[in-house]
């Protein structure tokens, strides 16, 4: 059996013709034929029903077209795969993110892969959490980008960042003189919290574990919403420290450490296990990555014992 034969097998079982098969791969009507029969003695079923003048496949056949597809795709595969090492990658890359990992961490690794793959067409689909995953596992796009962790054994993850939760205020609220605040003082102020997501119950259950109840003033679902709020006093706020960088420079924002409890929040990229990754794909995995070990480098040690929790 080879992939000549299988190529045969399958023009003619969508054609319903050994003639007009033969046509479409420039060969002969009888050499058609010599390859199907040959096909049938090493299966020993055969393929066609050749009765009343018309050509259908037989239960047999019908079994067998479907193992042909997939051998001439997986001999596709295998050529694509190893063509691609000898060339520059390209293509096109779809991500899926929230709109904070869009704005405040998705940016630079964007411009590094660009810098280095000009040709791959890198493009966002933004998507809340479960929006993300559904998205990934319906293959709708190439990766995601989520907190972690992601309990989901279709799915391959692969940390790309770490952060903490910090709380902002309007830049003069009264907690900035305190410096590092307590959850107590927080409980004092009226809150504006994410709707939903990891985020939103993981505050939940602090102020819970610390008995204390929240005086949650608004529920947004966005983060930029969220402080664009905070800034004019209409409460204060937990977010992540990388998306606050640009207005704590401004003076809109005040960010301020918790001092009795720390919470850190990972983000991870991923992607389905059974996805065959091209070259392109590859190589953001590979930047991505690089990504997390630059930051790490560069950010300061902990001042304070923090506890781990997923957002």
């Amino acid at each position: 059996m080879d992939f000549e034969q299988l190529k045969a097998f399958l023009e003619v079982a969508r054609s319903s013709s050994f003639s007009r098969a033969a046509e479409k791969l420039f060969r002969t009507q009888p050499a058609i034929s010599t390859q199907i029969r040959a096909l049938e003695t090493e299966i020993g079923s055969k393929l066609f029903d050749r009765s009343g003048g018309r050509v259908k496949l037989t239960a047999g056949g019908k079994l067998f077209y479907q193992y042909a597809e997939q051998a001439l795709q997986s001999r596709r595969n295998i050529i694509r795969a190893v063509a691609e090492l000898e060339r520059t990658p390209r293509g096109d890359l779809v991500i899926s993110a929230n709109e904070a990992t869009c704005l405040y961490i998705l940016p630079q690794v964007f411009a590094e892969f660009k810098r280095q793959y000009a040709r791959v067409s890198v493009s966002i689909a933004r998507n809340e959490r479960a929006g993300t995953l559904e998205a990934v596992l319906s293959q709708d796009v190439d990766f995601g980008v989520v907190s972690i962790p992601v309990n989901d054994p279709r799915l391959a993850v692969l940390p790309i960042h770490k952060d903490e939760i910090v709380l902002i205020t309007p830049p003069h609220h009264p907690l900035i003189r305190t410096g590092k605040v307590r959850l107590e003082e927080i409980a004092q102020y009226p809150l504006l919290l994410p709707k939903q997501g990891r985020t939103r119950d993981t505050v939940d259950q602090l102020f819970f574990r610390h008995q204390l109840k929240a005086d949650v003033s608004m529920e947004l679902d966005s983060n930029e919403l969220l402080k664009r709020f905070v800034a004019v006093g209409v409460g204060i706020g937990f977010i992540a420290r990388s998306n606050t960088v640009a207005d704590r420079k401004a003076g809109l924002l005040g960010v301020m450490d918790l001092a009795d409890t720390g919470i850190e929040r990972s983000l991870g990229l991923i992607y389905r296990k059974d996805r065959s990754l091209s070259r392109a794909a590859k190589a953001f995995i590979e930047i991505a990555q690089l990504a997390q070990q630059s930051a790490q480098e560069t950010r300061p040690a902990p001042r304070t014992r923090r506890s781990t929790a997923a957002l």
